[in-house]
């Protein structure tokens, strides 16, 4: 059983949270947030400690005493470069779905990669993970498609999608082509329109609850605990998955 820490307790912790203790594989052993510390109902019959760590020594003073084999990162960049040492010096696996990280950020989760597991996505979710490898696919194949992105969220997100700028830099399209849309009731949506003579292909994924990421998560988390050290992207464990499926695939000659 993989013992896990969920930094970030926002609606997405909270949704990943619930799916974690549902999974026998996993053992939810506490929650880094940012408000103060004390327990966390979760279930009527589970709550757990939850602690307000932000700085390096927090962080080594609370894994010292609460040791746990991997983290689930669904708060701030800042985090990483609060936690990080604690990954590196104790060979912990991260799994980040933080989508604001900037380059200097991200080249220091790669430099974590070399003595730990890492992994880095700004959308932990299965099904868009599929979308991007599907989109890939069809741009190699099709480089004189025309190429649109939508992606829909609920009012308050400020920002771009991570997400959708992950796609448009995947298939090399330029981020202008990304279309925004706010509204209410919408978790999130993504859509990869490519347009051909005289037909369309519309790659779709909708985000119906949060609990997706949670699913995600614990993706990773399984593929995680079978690799060697090194910065990996959800990419690379699907990629990992398609190559071991085409293996076990008997090709057939040409008539």
């Amino acid at each position: 059983m993989i013992k896990v820490g969920l930094v970030g307790f926002g609606k997405a912790g909270q949704a990943v949270a619930s799916v974690l203790l549902e999974d026998p594989r996993f053992e939810l052993c506490w929650i880094a947030r940012q408000s103060a510390d004390g327990l966390v109902q979760l279930t009527p019959e589970v709550a757990l400690p939850s602690v307000a760590l932000t700085t390096p020594q927090a962080w080594a003073d609370w894994l010292a005493v609460h040791p746990v084999d991997a983290l689930v990162d669904f708060s701030k960049p800042a985090s990483l470069h609060a936690y990080g040492e604690q990954v590196r010096q104790r060979g912990l696996m991260l799994v980040s779905a933080i989508s604001a990280y900037s380059a200097q950020d991200l080249a220091y989760a790669h430099e974590l990669g070399t003595q730990a597991r890492v992994l880095c996505s700004p959308n932990i979710t299965v099904g868009i993970n599929f979308l991007i490898l599907a989109a890939r696919l069809l741009r190699t194949i099709a480089p004189f498609a025309d190429v649109e992105i939508l992606e829909q969220h609920f009012r308050d997100k400020p920002e771009v999608s991570g997400t959708a700028r992950k796609i448009a830099q995947s298939i090399d399209v330029d981020e202008d082509r990304i279309t925004s849309l706010r509204l209410g009731g919408i978790v999130g949506h993504h859509e990869v329109i490519f347009g051909f003579p005289y037909q369309t292909v519309r790659l779709i994924h909708n985000s119906i609850e949060r609990r997706a990421f949670g699913t995600g998560a614990a993706f990773a988390l399984a593929q995680l605990a079978e690799r060697s050290n090194g910065f990996y992207t959800f990419d690379d464990l699907m990629m990992h998955m398609v190559r071991q499926e085409l293996m076990k695939t008997p090709t057939t000659s040409p008539l």
